[in-house]
């Protein structure tokens, strides 16, 4: 997968509906989104923080499920959008609904890589097989106490880009990058020969900034998007609000000044 700068922001499929999902993606791609992470929710998030959480919770609340969500996946590439989709679930989803049927349904829906956040390399030899003969790119984790050792064991088996948590625990908006996940970009971009994304934690244009400056060729932000438009009752200021965020964002990337 090429990232070059770019921004990669994360949205929950079906919060607060369906019909707001799909506007609230072409929203981000018209202003400036380089690609797209799209979670099909679960009840049980463990790598999210309070705010995706709630998100997912209101989603499956609304009825959403993970053969609707690949039905939205299906519809954002009708609509004409060509950035590249990475989905985000966790392991029980696959399972439930088998392996090969899963990543096939992702083949079909035009989606391009897979990221299961609870299921490490040990565990996950059959769906990166069937990812690997379906042409869907397998995305692992690594950490700032990823070892060096196990960070290029991770980055070997890995495919389309190396995801990156700028932080110990979950997601969630913070104040500030730390020095952890500098470091971790460093050490990332000696290891690995894929493009490195940071998520976890970014919530301003100037975390961006930081760490594309820092080397890393994405930048991940979820639980700063939903905090923006659940401020709002009306939709439309709710997506003008994340119009202009996803503009300041891409802007930061791309080193540009207003």
């Amino acid at each position: 997968m090429k990232l070059n700068s770019a921004f990669m922001p994360y949205v929950c499929l079906g919060d607060p509906s369906e019909e707001f999902s799909l506007r609230l993606i072409e929203t981000l791609v018209k202003n400036g989104a380089d690609a797209l992470e799209l979670g099909i929710p679960f009840s049980d998030p463990i790598a999210d923080g309070k705010t995706i959480q709630g998100s997912s919770a209101r989603a499956l609340k609304n009825g959403m499920n993970p053969d609707k969500a690949i039905e939205m996946i299906k519809e954002v590439r009708k609509k004409g959008i060509e950035v590249p989709i990475t989905v985000m679930t966790y392991y029980n989803i696959v399972l439930n609904m088998g392996i090969e049927r899963f990543v096939k349904s992702l083949k079909e829906s035009g989606a391009d890589a897979l990221l299961v956040p609870d299921a490490p390399i040990e565990e996950s030899e059959e769906l990166k097989e069937v990812c690997d003969e379906e042409g869907i790119d397998l995305v692992y984790l690594v950490a700032p106490n990823t070892s060096d050792e196990r960070l290029k064991e991770i980055s070997d088996r890995c495919k389309g880009f190396l995801y990156a948590v700028s932080l110990y625990g979950t997601t969630g908006a913070k104040e500030k990058v730390s020095e952890e996940a500098l470091e971790l970009i460093k050490r990332a971009k000696e290891k690995c020969s894929l493009p490195v994304a940071v998520g976890f934690g970014i919530s301003k244009p100037e975390h961006a900034a930081e760490i594309i400056k820092a080397g890393a060729d994405g930048v991940i932000i979820g639980s700063e998007l939903i905090n923006r438009y659940m401020k709002y009752k009306d939709e439309e200021k709710a997506l003008e609000d994340i119009a202009e965020f996803s503009r300041e964002v891409m802007e930061s990337c791309k080193g540009l000044k207003r």
